[in-house]
């Protein structure tokens, strides 16, 4: 299946006295790009979220935002953990005794510290469940937005390469009749120039003319790149970089059929082959 590199998911879930908000947004970039905005409650837990997120992407620039909204409660009794408060304290005694001018921590800064407020409602622990389910189900909703656009990307693909076939079709029978018309040119020249016709000479020039103007070869592997183009799009792996290094080669072979035209239908015809191979290239900046 052929994935976009661009796709959005928005989640949200209830826990217990809160409210978890995602949102995940992805667009093309050569390399996998990971950004993260956490509430200040869950930035302890953006290593995990990466490694979530680096098992199922390989390419894209990806945003991620995830945000804990606290549902008040009458009956709800804020705690502390000690542990956490006392690691503090001892971190803060060994700073000070190497920076004895620094700032101790204030109550605001202690109390915003992540793991030292809880609730009896939920620790820790489970938050963390909960964020890992909630970043899998982001993920799963993210690449099915991904692969909608994918089926679009490559359906456009094909498009491209069946009118690239029928280019390369229209060329074919093209050549015999340049040949032939050359020769009719080259008889009427040398008619006017010498008066008895060479006919050595004649099948000389046309041996050349036809070594100039043959494009079998290139035709051949447009013909092949396309049928790569094709299994490629219909393979599960990530295809983003092999298919632009495909499109590379198919306006090689375009650029080639072009600088040995000898007619204006041959050059109209790898005009058009490159416009097809660049609208296909745009496209293919997109998949993964």
């Amino acid at each position: 299946m052929i994935f976009s590199m661009t796709g959005y998911a928005a989640l949200e879930q209830s826990i217990e006295n809160a409210t978890l908000l995602l949102e995940l947004r992805a667009v093309n970039s050569r390399y996998l790009d990971l950004h993260f905005k956490l509430d200040e409650n869950l930035k302890s837990l953006e290593p995990a979220m990466r490694e979530l997120i680096g098992a199922q992407l390989s390419r894209g620039k990806v945003e991620c935002k995830l945000n804990l909204i606290q549902r008040t409660q009458a009956h709800q009794v804020t705690q502390l953990d000690e542990t956490v408060m006392q690691q503090l304290a001892t971190m803060q005694a060994k700073v000070l005794t190497h920076f004895p001018q620094s700032r101790e921590l204030s109550v605001a800064d202690i109390l915003r510290w992540p793991g030292v407020v809880l609730s009896d409602a939920s620790s820790y622990s489970t938050l963390v469940d909960d964020v890992k389910k909630l970043v899998l189900e982001g993920l799963q909703a993210l690449n099915d937005s991904r692969a909608r656009e994918g089926e679009k990307l490559k359906a456009l693909v094909l498009e491209r390469l069946s009118q690239i076939e029928l280019l390369v079709e229209k060329v074919k029978p093209l050549l015999p009749a340049l040949t032939k018309e050359y020769q009719s040119r080259l008889e009427v020249k040398l008619h006017e120039s010498l008066m008895n016709i060479d006919q050595e000479r004649i099948a000389q020039e046309l041996v050349l003319f036809a070594q100039r103007i043959d494009v079998d070869e290139e035709l051949t592997r447009l013909t092949a790149h396309v049928s790569e183009v094709k299994r490629i799009l219909s393979s599960s792996a990530p295809a983003g970089k092999r298919l632009d290094f495909l499109m590379q080669e198919l306006n090689r072979e375009a650029n080639t059929l072009g600088s040995k035209s000898v007619s204006v239908q041959t050059t109209q015809v790898s005009m058009e082959l490159k416009v097809l191979i660049e609208q296909m290239r745009e496209q293919i900046q997109n998949i993964e």
